[in-house]
């Protein structure tokens, strides 16, 4: 049965792709007289009705899986359908009353009404079982609206598709977009000047990314690829800006959001931090500062003492051997996932090199009492941080040795 199913799905997409519109359909619909409960093949047909100008029998469809999708606690998917009912009819009453019921599922508070009403009969055969709402996780902007902004900024979000291997972000650019992932899953894609292109993460249904465009003008550090048909929901900084407007508290989650995935990244991917605990990241998440620093702005002074650790997220920073004498040197440069600073604490001398930011910059800073507690006692930290400290100072004295004199 499933091989048979996933032939009669195989050759949909094919005719899809084809432009056979009636045949797609035909294809899909064999697939719901097998296995009614398919929800997503039902959306299908719901898309293929809507392409092909059935407005009413699509409308219909919308209608219950967005009511099923609700159930099941897949809040993304049926904000997108509620998205395309919409689309079809602005006054619909009953997505309206739906949209309400998402917003109070967000907040984590019944919402105090009569039940939805139902669509009327007949009604498809779909499972409507609901499942917890902890099965899909609450998305942090959505909780911090009233009623009216949350339906504002729904109206706000554009829903679109991308086929397989269509880039949404490209690195090095400037992105000016936040995305939620409605289904389908992507690649984070990083190139580098020597490894060429690597993946280092992938995001699937329910994630948010591009949160950086609304909260910095940073470029971005991936590429994000589509890694199969994808569909998201898209809010451009302008509409950002407009929100902040009537709800500056955004504003605040949306740091606080892209400040907590900075951390989480870096805590799970540097060797600086990969011997600790789940326990002991979680106490130094708390003591890191996110910061971001103008062009230009000197973060460490060679010859001060260093009162900061320094990881540095986006951005590179100008590395300066004796500023401002006849020996003066350019050192290589930092570039995001570099860490910086830990030498003159753990040596306890004052610094060796000036630090600059070249470009606005976005890092995150570790106090020196904070990096006492969390770090230097740690068994095997303290090796790694003298063997990284000691190869940073035999690539300054080498590159001291080689200035022209």
């Amino acid at each position: 049965m499933k091989d048979t199913l996933r032939q009669y799905k195989d050759r949909a997409a094919e005719l899809f792709s084809q432009g056979n519109l009636e045949g797609a359909l035909s294809e899909y619909q064999c697939v719901i007289e097998s296995a009614p409960d398919d929800a997503t093949t039902r959306q299908r047909v719901a898309e293929l009705l809507q392409l092909l100008g059935r407005r009413q029998e699509s409308l219909a469809t919308y209608e219950v899986l967005a009511d099923v999708w609700a159930r099941r606690g897949w809040v993304l998917r049926a904000l997108a359908l509620c998205k395309a009912i919409l689309q079809i009819d602005p006054t619909h009453a009953r997505t309206q009353h739906l949209l309400e019921a998402l917003h109070a599922q967000q907040l984590e508070t019944p919402l105090m009404q009569p039940p939805l009403p139902r669509p009327a009969e007949p009604r498809p055969a779909v499972s409507e079982a609901p499942v917890s709402l902890g099965r899909r996780p609450r998305i942090p902007i959505f909780s911090q609206l009233s009623g009216s902004e949350f339906l504002s900024l729904v109206d706000d979000m554009e829903l679109r598709v991308f086929p397989a291997g269509a880039t949404l972000v490209e690195q090095g650019q400037a992105s000016s977009s936040m995305f939620a992932i409605v289904e389908g899953s992507v690649g984070l894609i990083r190139h580098s000047r020597s490894g060429g292109p690597r993946t280092v993460a992938f995001m699937g249904e329910g994630d948010l990314f591009g949160e950086l465009a609304l909260v910095t003008d940073g470029p971005s550090r991936s590429s994000v690829q589509a890694l199969e048909r994808t569909v998201v929901l898209e809010l451009t900084s302008d509409r950002v800006a407009q929100l902040l407007r009537r709800a500056p508290s955004v504003g605040q989650m949306l740091q606080t959001f892209h400040r907590e995935r900075l951390l989480s990244n870096a805590m799970s991917t540097h060797s600086l931090f990969r011997g600790l605990s789940r326990e002991q990241k979680e106490a130094m998440t708390r003591d890191f500062q996110l910061c971001s620093v103008p062009t230009g702005k000197v973060l460490i002074e060679q010859g001060r003492p260093v009162e900061a650790l320094y990881l540095l997220l986006h951005g590179h920073c100008q590395v300066v051997l004796d500023e401002g004498s006849e020996d003066e040197s350019l050192l290589p440069p930092m570039e995001a996932g570099d860490v910086f600073g830990e030498i003159s604490m753990l040596l306890s001398v004052p610094a060796t090199v000036t630090v600059r930011a070249a470009s606005r910059c976005t890092l995150l800073r570790l106090e020196r009492d904070a990096c006492e507690r969390h770090l230097f006692h740690q068994p095997g930290l303290r090796e790694l941080l003298t063997r990284i400290a000691a190869e940073r100072l035999h690539r300054t004295s080498r590159s001291h040795a080689a200035a022209p004199r």
